[in-house]
């Protein structure tokens, strides 16, 4: 069940969109409007504001680690051994890829 859990939290915390969040806390136009569709640090770089598109890459960057980080942190596992860490890992990427949000 433990498992489970940590997958579902980790695609959750994977679909968290930066470049929308960003843009709105910058009052950006939304990258789904503008350039490729698609919402990404290259995709908010061309509203030309640099700041904004390299908080978006730390943001997603950020948060597969962090995903990791806290699976590590709470069951006590090496993010190199075990099968949870590289779950969470591996669920927070999807998460960015196809997100539920």
């Amino acid at each position: 069940m433990q498992t489970i859990l940590i997958a579902l939290a980790a695609y959750l915390l994977g679909s968290i969109s930066f470049a929308v969040l960003v843009s709105r806390l910058m009052n950006l136009p939304d990258p789904h409007s503008y350039g490729s569709h698609n919402p990404g640090a290259t995709n908010v770089l061309r509203t030309g504001n640099r700041l904004a598109a390299a908080l978006t890459l730390i943001g997603d960057a950020g948060k597969g680690a962090l995903a990791v980080g806290l699976t590590v942190l709470y069951t006590g596992e090496s993010a190199t051994a075990g099968f949870d860490a590289p779950l969470a890992g591996a669920m927070a990427f999807l998460g960015h890829l196809y997100p539920v949000f």
